[in-house]
């Protein structure tokens, strides 16, 4: 979340009359003293409930003449007593803060769109699910209507994005590491923190069914504490809060990492690959407000197969980088049957310039067969299939996994059955797999060499955080030291069976400098391929206006020019492109165009 005056854009609120006293940074006064209910420990069975012998005397605890600490019913911190019995350092009742609603008023069950976020996030958490595919089923299966759903799908997505901002936050308002906080609770106060701070959600509200939904879903004790800790956030104002924590941060990076709600580490390789790119490192900040932005959803129809018309109808708009493309914003794609048939779908318009780029570019010689090495979940397979189509050329797609090569045929269904086929196997091992001549599409040889071959190849994902923000939470640099042996691997398989003069599409959905123009500078090294100049094969797929300049040129052309390692092939005006968020609206897509030698 970016923390400029305001905090919370359109959604912010006025917090007139709130003191600053509630979260201080030595962390005396914070949730978890006295009756607070924080927990000194998670000890909680996998259903959610506190773990432990259940204390028969219900929730006043047994009375310790000794002093001895207590633990508390439903695990919400340690009780201390003295001598008579009496709870130690519990204020007077005149001074003790109580909730503002009656118990009979409290919310017992959670609202159905918190329900569902809570429902994402912990598959998120705890299944390494991603929220853009378990949200749109869990929404149907909560039978949301279009104001639950997006607002189920703000709470969602916001919570994600800005997980290292609120996680901040509530280090000051908790008496234990946040790490030490058991996972679901968490998931519980970083809901109701982006409510309080960022949506137009009364606090009232905010805590009331916070509360609830934690007591529904977790227990009671939890809700106690979840109630105790969101109480000492709701002190503060967005502002003070963002001050607070930005004020302690000890450098600039990790200032950004704070403000931006991004690992530091991230931040740093953002900066480097901007420079790396040809961009001004100082573009970081704009960047990483770009990845923390809802995106536009990105429709395509698949050429010969389908049209934009029915989602125009719904209002959807031109798409303003891609002929055949239109920004959605009306809401669940699968009302639309021109969805539900296959012939449009959703897709980034910087997976659709590179698919384009890729079936559009110069080639002499043949042109009858392609090749996507690394397919799934078939995105572009399916557009490349739908272009290929029209010319009479036949597309392999080639997936490692046997459950992402289904979802690549699923993908590819809409295409006539002869036009593709679908394999499961190591993409290292293209040669070999070929050769057995086992599922090729009608028509294509065991010993064929493919004309174009798109090589998408498994990378961090750090291009497509806006869509998939709890990715920049999952990932290290250690990820992508160990996905650089596999790319360049899989580059050379594909250039393995291609033909000589046939073009090979590297693509990455990241920016990071290690899988992009490290990449290429070893493939030149390593490969008898030839850099075209692929900056100009995105451009020439673009959209073009009433002049004939493209979408892609002047400030918003992606073109960079590498320096040539020794002894290295490069075609006169070699270049490879970057596209950005806060440039050109897509992904941070990397597309750099070869040609067999």
């Amino acid at each position: 979340m970016s923390m400029n005056a305001g905090g919370r854009g359109s959604g912010g609120r006025s917090n007139s009359g709130k003191g600053r006293a509630g979260a201080n940074r030595s962390g005396a006064n914070r949730a978890g003293q006295g009756r607070s209910g924080a927990r000194k420990r998670d000890d909680r069975t996998q259903q959610g409930q506190p773990g432990g012998t259940p204390n028969p005397r219900g929730s006043r605890g047994n009375r310790n003449p000794g002093g001895e600490p207590q633990a508390k019913q439903g695990g919400g911190g340690e009780t201390r007593r003295n001598s008579k019995g009496h709870e130690r350092n519990r204020k007077a009742v005149k001074d003790r803060a109580f909730s503002a609603s009656a118990p009979s008023q409290r919310a017992r069950t959670a609202d159905r769109a918190r329900a569902v976020a809570f429902e994402v996030l912990s598959a998120v958490a705890l299944d390494d699910s991603y929220a853009n595919l378990v949200l749109p089923k869990a929404i149907r299966s909560a039978r949301l209507d279009a104001r639950d759903a997006g607002f189920a799908t703000e709470l969602t997505y916001g919570t994600l994005r800005n997980q290292g901002t609120y996680d901040a936050i509530l280090a000051h308002c908790v008496d234990r590491p946040v790490a030490k906080i058991g996972t679901k609770i968490l998931l519980v106060l970083r809901l109701g923190v982006h409510q309080l701070l960022a949506m137009r959600v009364p606090d009232h509200a905010a805590l009331n069914q916070t509360v609830a939904l934690a007591r529904a879903e977790i227990g009671t004790g939890p809700a106690n504490f979840v109630n105790a800790v969101l109480r000492r956030v709701s002190e503060r104002t967005p502002e003070d809060w963002y001050a607070l924590i930005v004020d302690e941060a000890p450098d600039e990076l990790t200032r950004l990492a704070l403000e931006k709600s991004h690992p530091a580490w991230v931040v740093r390789s953002f900066r480097q690959a901007l420079a790396a790119h040809g961009r001004n490192p100082g573009e970081v900040e704009a960047l990483l407000d770009a990845d923390n932005a809802s995106p536009v959803v990105n429709l395509v129809a698949l050429p010969g197969l389908g049209t934009l018309d029915e989602a125009r109808a719904a209002g959807a708009e031109e798409g303003p980088l891609v002929e055949g493309s239109a920004l959605y914003s009306a809401g669940d794609l699968a009302r639309l049957e021109s969805v539900r048939e296959g012939v449009v779908r959703a897709q980034d318009a910087g997976s659709q310039l590179v698919a384009r780029a890729l079936a559009d570019a110069p080639l002499e010689g043949s042109d009858n067969n392609w090749l996507d090495l690394c397919a799934g979940p078939g995105g572009k397979a399916a557009l490349l299939g739908a272009l290929g189509t029209q010319r009479g050329a036949r597309l392999l797609a080639n997936e490692a996994a046997d459950h992402r090569a289904e979802l690549v045929r699923r993908s590819l269904a809409p295409l006539p059955s002869a036009s593709y086929s679908v394999i499961a196997g190591d993409g290292r091992q293209i040669e070999r797999t070929v050769a057995a001549g086992t599922n090729l599409p009608e028509s294509m040889p065991a010993d064929v060499r493919f004309d174009r071959v798109m090589v998408d190849v498994p990378c961090s994902g750090l291009g497509a955080l806006r869509r998939r923000p709890e990715a920049r939470w999952r990932k290290s640099p250690r990820d992508i030291a160990e996905l650089l042996p596999l790319q360049l691997d899989l580059f050379k398989a594909a250039a393995s069976v291609t033909r000589p003069g046939g073009l090979i599409a590297y693509v990455t959905c990241s920016p990071h400098t290690a899988e992009t123009q490290s990449i290429v500078h070893d493939i030149l090294r390593k490969v008898d391929v030839t850099l075209l100049d692929s900056g100009a094969a995105l451009r020439a797929v673009a959209r073009k206006d009433e002049a004939g300049a493209s979408a892609l040129s002047g400030e918003l052309d992606p073109a960079f020019t590498p320096e040539a390692p020794k002894g290295a092939t490069l075609a006169e005006g070699a270049t490879t492109a970057q596209l950005w968020p806060h440039i050109h609206g897509t992904d941070a897509m990397f597309f750099a165009l070869f040609r067999k030698n």
